[in-house]
């Protein structure tokens, strides 16, 4: 039975719903509006507790980027200034652990200032550039990534290697190995590495030499560091991947080391060959916190929280009988609690568990959280959060739950002219009658006499989730905006709704999640103010799989989609599998790769890959993509478009020469925007 109700919550401290209330006849929200919107983000606490640093990014079309500046405020949220200026962006503020100073990036180097922002000081002069600062607790080092040349021992060397590339004439990509390349990036022949620098500047050491990425190249990083300094500052520990095939290989390690050199690293974590990942020493010195992943090749397992006893070398996990992927966390001054991030039923709140073991409790439900900190008194925590009306803003609430309270308000105004509608929360009954949730947002000044066209956008992953949360990649207002009901399901695959729901998607690609999506949109069909004969779908990665294979079955009694859009889009497997970079996915995700299909049994490949559907393809589809996309890549889309064409079928091409899998570039995006908004309003006119 479906059951549709109104999200509730902390996003009427977002200070939203009380404006937009007040407005009779809101203007349209477009695209243009979207960019106009401030980017707040990476919330960092000062050592004293009194004072937040964190980054405000501003979108400079002109210059077609987001250029990003550091501000401060007290904890309570007053006095805020910004501290850097200029042209370029400066981001990454991390504060020295007497709270003097703040190291940060700009100009891919490390720079220090005061607290105040005066004193800038460039620290790090290195020629392949510095990310990722983070400070010894002595203050006397910051440790960075850089990406070098592995054959290279000296800063001359990469520098000499780099220059050569540049100027030279001949530009082949060239490897010997798997994985070189990722997302939008040809990586043949450099590594990442941690080195150190001293905090007041000079040379810089390469704490990781050798032919491997440190951390690996293609780990998440759920929003935390990949490599840490212990409270003495004698020890660093790091990620690598030491298995020969990274490409089919999820493998990470955590691996200690003297922070003053003369000895050799130590595996801590062999005895788990998938991910390791995310290290954070207790302040205490007496725990190392991690997070890790159970099974060898998925990578969209159960993340858990893991305690290392640096004494006895003793492993336990944390989270035993916790059933969501857990992400960012940060562990109380005296050592005693963690609290992170994990989501749950399209959120993403804040939960608390003893480091020495105990019961999990939610501290803030109903919130999408992200940039988790915490006060030296413990008392306080401090992060982003945001909604589908809302980009981030800077949150605190004590570790109780209480006195939950917003620091910044830097877009509230200009939001508020528009009236959008909060998302509200949707159950239905999916495949096998599992029930299922989504979400569904509404266009201002909605009136539930009239009809409305659908708008289904589908997320990616597969192992991934809609959350009651912004984006800039999908911003389901923009649709709502035109006069769209938009429905976003959270099908089977989805995260936070237990590790049972998120396996379900694995080897059944057009399986249980086309069901569950199909009864959802079958669902919000006979709603009364949904006009089923106006429906349109879209998706990115997954989604856009979804999508191809929806073109290839347009033909469920209930409903009938008019209109698709599909971005970087799975649509051959059998080709995608060959060509994609992380090759533990398809190899997971299809019981091993297209020549392991055995005899007798069902090839998967062939199953459940859209292009052998293409016989029943006759709605009019938009096809974009980007050309740097090397998750997906755009051969996938052209496979798509020519047989849409040649069907002559309506179809449309858009291609970005300089975008990878998600379209970034400001004047890109608009123009994305505007070509999907005019596609489906030429076959739903809403």
């Amino acid at each position: 039975m479906k059951r549709i109700v109104a999200s509730v919550g902390f996003v009427a401290l977002l200070s939203l719903g009380s404006i937009a209330a007040a407005v009779a006849q809101a203007p349209v929200f477009t695209i243009n509006d979207v960019l106009s919107l401030k980017r707040v983000n990476d919330p960092q606490v000062s050592p004293d507790g009194r004072t937040v640093a964190f980054s405000v990014g501003t979108v400079d079309m002109a210059a077609n980027k987001t250029i990003t500046q550091i501000w401060t405020m007290n904890i309570d949220g007053s006095k805020q200034r910004q501290i850097t200026n200029g042209t370029s962006s400066s981001s990454e503020p991390r504060w020295s652990p007497d709270g003097k100073k703040i190291a940060f990036i700009t100009g891919g180097q490390i720079y220090t200032m005061d607290a105040d922002g005066g004193h800038k000081t460039q620290i790090t002069k290195i020629s392949t550039g510095a990310d990722g600062p983070i400070w010894s607790p002595d203050g006397n080092w910051i440790g960075f990534n850089s990406d070098v040349h592995p054959e290279c021992t000296t800063d001359a060397c990469n520098q000499q290697k780099d220059e050569a590339a540049e100027t030279s004439k001949m530009k082949a990509h060239v490897t010997d190995r798997l994985l070189f390349r990722h997302w939008v990036e040809w990586r043949e022949d450099k590594r990442t590495h941690v080195f150190i620098v001293p905090s007041r500047g000079g040379d810089a050491r390469d704490f990781t030499p050798g032919d491997f990425d440190a951390p690996p190249y293609a780990i998440q990083s759920n929003g935390q560091m990949p490599f840490a300094i212990s409270p003495d500052s004698k020890w660093l520990v790091f990620t690598r991947n030491p298995d020969k095939i990274e490409a089919i290989s999820t493998n990470s390690d955590l691996y200690l080391m003297p922070l003053g050199g003369g000895g050799e690293p130590k595996d801590i974590t062999a005895s788990n060959h998938s991910y390791d990942a995310n290290p954070v020493f207790t302040p205490d010195g007496r725990y190392l916190l991690y997070l890790s992943e159970p099974t060898p090749g998925f990578e969209a397992d159960r993340w858990r929280i893991m305690r290392y006893d640096l004494a006895s070398g003793q492993t336990v996990e944390l989270t035993r009988g916790f059933d969501q992927q857990v992400g960012e966390f940060t562990i109380s001054p005296d050592s005693t609690t963690v609290y992170f991030i994990a989501g749950e039923r399209g959120r993403e709140p804040i939960w608390s568990l003893p480091v020495g073991g105990g019961t999990v409790k939610k501290v803030l439900p109903e919130i999408t959280a992200n940039g988790l900190q915490i006060s030296r008194d413990g008392r306080t925590l401090v992060f982003a959060a945001n909604t589908v009306t809302h980009p981030n803003e800077i949150m605190s609430v004590q570790t109780d739950g209480g006195l939950l309270k917003p620091l910044t308000s830097f877009n509230d105004q200009y939001l508020g002219r528009f009236n959008l509608k909060t998302a509200e929360d949707t159950n239905w009954k999916g495949a096998g009658n599992t029930p299922i949730h989504g979400f569904i947002v509404k266009p201002p000044n909605f009136d539930p006499a009239r009809k409305y066209p659908l708008m289904v956008l589908i997320h990616g992953g597969p192992q991934g989730s809609w959350n009651n949360g912004w984006s800039y990649r999908w911003v389901p207002e923009l649709w709502a905006a035109q006069g769209y009901v938009v429905f976003m399901p959270n099908p089977r695959g989805s995260t936070g709704y237990g590790q049972e729901f998120v396996n379900g998607v694995s080897k059944d690609w057009g399986g249980k999640a086309f069901v569950d999506i199909t009864n959802g949109i079958a669902m919000m069909a006979g709603q009364p103010y949904v006009d089923k004969t106006r429906i349109g779908a879209a998706g990115a990665s997954y989604g856009g799989y979804m999508v191809d294979w929806l073109l290839g079955h347009n033909n469920d009694p209930r409903f009938h989609i008019a209109a698709f859009h599909s971005h970087a889009g799975v649509y051959n497997l059998e080709s995608m599998a060959g060509a994609t970079e992380e090759l533990w996915f398809v190899n997971w995700e299809f019981n091993g790769f297209p020549w392991d299909q055995k005899p007798g049994t069902v090839n998967l490949y062939d199953k459940w890959s859209p292009h052998k559907f293409a016989k029943n393809f006759n709605t009019p589809t938009l096809v974009t993509c980007g050309e740097l996309d090397f998750r997906v890549p755009y051969d996938q889309s052209l496979q798509l478009y020519t047989t849409l064409q040649v069907k002559g079928v309506p179809s449309k091409l858009v291609v970005f020469p300089d975008e990878g899998h998600w379209i970034l570039k400001p004047q890109n995006s608009v123009f994305w925007y505007n070509n999907d908004l005019d596609w489906f309003k030429k076959y739903l006119n809403p």
